[in-house]
């Protein structure tokens, strides 16, 4: 596989996860010809010795960029899960202020956040959940992280709830209320998929669930299936990516 010749898929996850979130997708994506990267974020995962009060959106929207450089990629298919929305939206927005947002071709929205310049994790939520959060963050996590939640709330159960649990890891705290720097037009004209998750269907997601759906410009795929369908539909969501791939 030649990043030069065919679009390659960099997964960035959402909060709690790290790039293990990916491990049964990325076989279906290969098998399909494509090659694909799925980033650790600072602080989570297997770099959770590295969490801070200090990490913010820029930080992940760095570690992204990281992956970009360092791997040489062009052709990207950039794709972000819940959170990660906000991270491929600043990196959108670093890309285009560097002259290089060539690089990515198409943008998939995964059960995800969809920001405007100038807009936060927080913002994008409903104020009174936004609020809890916050306190969430400023009491159990002392300011510095966001306590995971058990993963039946994403739709999962038995062995695959078992598995994410055990893996995942608090969430820095810093990212929820940085802010996106970003082209809106520049984005707005970019070719961009959003893949609803509708059951269960999070609260969390309203505010960027209904801006979608507002806005014709955006490709919109819905799977009957709960947060996570990574974990338990990874095929049916390997097929949903490349299509979007291949759009």
């Amino acid at each position: 596989m030649n990043s030069s010749t065919s679009r390659v898929f960099l997964l960035v996850h959402g909060s709690w996860h790290g790039a293990w979130c990916w491990r049964r997708v990325r076989p279906f994506l290969h098998s399909a010809g494509f090659e694909s990267h799925a980033v650790t974020l600072t602080g989570v995962g297997e770099r959770r010795h590295l969490l801070s009060a200090q990490i913010n959106l820029q930080t992940h929207v760095q570690d992204v960029l990281g992956v970009i450089d360092a791997e040489e990629l062009t052709r990207i298919v950039l794709v972000g899960h819940s959170y990660g929305g906000m991270v491929i939206t600043g990196v959108m927005g670093a890309l285009q202020r560097q002259g290089r947002a060539g690089l990515v071709e198409q943008l998939v929205y995964l059960d995800a956040h969809t920001p405007r310049n100038g807009e936060s994790w927080y913002d994008l939520m409903v104020p009174e959940l936004a609020d809890q959060r916050v306190q969430q963050g400023m009491t159990t996590g002392g300011g510095v992280f966001l306590p995971p939640p058990d993963a039946n709330v994403f739709g999962l159960d038995g062995a695959d709830r078992d598995w994410v649990n055990r893996r995942q890891t608090p969430q820095p705290f810093g990212v929820f209320q940085s802010k996106v720097t970003v082209d809106d037009g520049a984005l707005h004209a970019m070719p961009r998929t959003y893949i609803d998750c509708t059951n269960p269907q999070l609260a969390l997601l309203d505010v960027s669930r209904a801006r979608v759906k507002a806005d014709p410009s955006w490709r919109y795929h819905a799977m009957d299936i709960g947060h996570d369908p990574m974990v338990n539909a990874p095929e049916a969501l390997a097929q949903l990516l490349i299509g979007a791939a291949r759009g």
